[in-house]
Order: structure tokens, then C-alpha cells, then sequence
């Protein structure tokens, strides 16, 4: 694509010349850009994050290349400014600024959450992840939220045939909807996929409560497919939701391998 933006115009730009292959590509561009965001949370506070950037335009079949360098342009004029509110607009200018048909921004980056342990109430930050992916063609504007939760699951059917105890393990279940223009809170999204397994984690425990969430998970024993069950449920009743992909993956603690489930509802793939 022709680059207005060179303070050297002498010096050549073989990004332009003619391609080997009359092909064009779908997606070019740059990825794992380390780059400071703010998120807002459900408490109306501001929280810095570092997120790691993918950015892609569509090259037409007349160019061999595209110009790299002009993504961190875009990223850097919104310095200070990434969030939620103004992906829509870092997707839009870096469609403008390459004269592409598309453009696509994804960004995933660490989120935490104060959560109290369920006797001793004592506070600490969990980790969870999440990303946003936006999209942009002509007048069309396409943005999907992604979250990571890790829950605690434990298997009904060894609860059932064993004398003593049933095997459990971490799992974590990732979630990905779209709502077009309606707000939905990744603490929203963390709530419900927590809900769905035997029971949720915390980063600090004191014995009083390890005893309560080992002892909840053992009366609440989910199969991986019961918990993509529980939330794609809960996903489908929210009117925001237009469209989701749930998966759980369940990390086995008696097996070499993982037990995993998935259901995808009107969502596209491809973004």
C-alpha cells in the first residue's frame, strides 16, 4: 500500500512493488505487542493492565507488502487512551490509515478481582484473562469480549462409585461473546462461569476456608459437559448476549490428559 507517511520519499519501498503471486491475503500485520491499557470495572474504577496487541489489515493482490511500522503509529496516537470506549476508533483509523477493506484489533491482558474467602472473609486479587476482539469493514463493526476463569471441579462419577472421597481438578472455562453495543461486565461473565463449576478459586484460603470450598466442590460435582452446559444456559438468557462460544477444560488429576467440551452459538469464527 502506498506509504504518504516516509520522511525519506528517495529512499525505495519495495512494500509497493508487485507481488510474486496475483493472491491477495486476508490478514497482514503485527503481533504480541506488549502494550499498557486501562479497563474499566464494574466498580467504576480505572484499572491499568498490560495487554498483548494483534493488529492485521487485508493486502489487495496489487501489493506485496504492507507497512509494519504504521500499526505502532496508530497504537502510540492512543496512548493513555486504549480501552474499551476507543477500540472501535483504533479499529476505524487503522482501516482508514491503510485503506483497507478490513481491519482487526485483538487484545488480551490479565484482570483482577478482589475476592474475600468464603469464612474468613480475608481479601486478596484473583487473576483472571481476558481480550477483546474488534472488527471493521466498510460501515460494519464487529467487537466480542473473551474471558478466562478458572474454577474447581470434581467428577460425579467418581463421587458415586468411591468409598472414600472423589478426584478433582482446576479447570478453567473461556467464554467469548458478542453483544454489539450493549455493556456486559467481565465480572458478569466471571460470576456465572464460577457458578457453574463444583466450586470457585481463591488466591488466599485459611484452613476454616479450604474446609468450606473443598467440602462445597464435593457436594456439587460437575462433568466438564455440565459446566459448558450451565454456562452456554445462563449465556442464552441474557438478552445482551447475541452470540457465544463456551469451552471448559478440565486439567485431570488421575489422568495424563484433559477432559474438554465446547458449544458455539451465532458466533463467527473467523475473528
Amino acid at each position: 500500500m502506498p506509504d504518504n507517511h516516509s520522511m525519506h520519499p528517495h529512499l525505495p519501498d519495495v512494500a509497493n512493488d508487485e507481488p510474486p503471486f496475483d493472491i491477495p491475503l486476508d490478514k497482514v500485520g503485527v503481533k504480541h505487542i506488549l502494550y499498557p491499557i486501562t479497563v474499566l470495572d464494574r466498580h467504576d474504577r480505572w484499572q491499568s493492565t498490560v495487554a498483548r496487541v494483534n493488529m492485521y489489515v487485508d493486502l489487495p493482490k496489487n501489493f506485496r507488502g504492507t507497512h509494519m511500522s504504521r500499526f505502532i503509529a496508530i497504537l502510540n496516537r492512543f496512548r493513555g487512551r486504549i480501552s474499551f470506549e476507543t477500540i472501535r476508533q483504533i479499529v476505524k483509523a487503522t482501516r482508514a490509515e491503510f485503506q483497507a477493506l478490513e481491519a482487526h484489533l485483538e487484545l488480551r491482558f490479565p484482570y483482577f478481582i478482589e475476592k474475600r474467602a468464603p469464612v474468613s472473609g480475608e481479601p486478596s486479587l484473583m487473576e483472571y484473562r481476558a481480550g477483546f476482539h474488534a472488527f471493521a469493514r466498510g460501515d460494519d463493526f464487529d467487537i466480542q469480549l473473551e474471558v478466562s476463569v478458572p474454577v474447581m471441579s470434581l467428577c460425579p462419577c467418581s463421587k458415586e462409585i468411591s468409598a472414600r472421597g472423589a478426584h478433582n481438578q482446576r479447570s478453567v472455562v473461556r467464554m467469548r461473546i458478542k453483544t454489539g453495543n450493549r455493556l456486559v461486565w467481565i465480572e458478569e461473565l466471571v460470576a456465572i462461569a464460577e457458578a457453574a463449576g463444583s466450586a470457585p478459586l481463591y488466591s488466599l484460603l485459611k484452613r476454616e476456608d479450604e474446609k468450606a470450598v473443598t467440602e462445597a466442590a464435593y457436594d456439587n460435582p460437575r462433568f466438564v459437559e455440565d459446566i459448558v452446559r450451565t454456562v452456554a444456559n445462563a449465556l442464552e438468557a441474557d438478552p445482551r448476549i447475541t452470540g457465544y462460544r463456551v469451552e471448559c477444560e478440565n486439567f485431570e488429576s488421575i489422568h495424563n490428559h484433559s477432559a474438554y467440551a465446547a458449544i458455539s452459538k451465532r458466533l463467527a469464527e473467523g475473528l
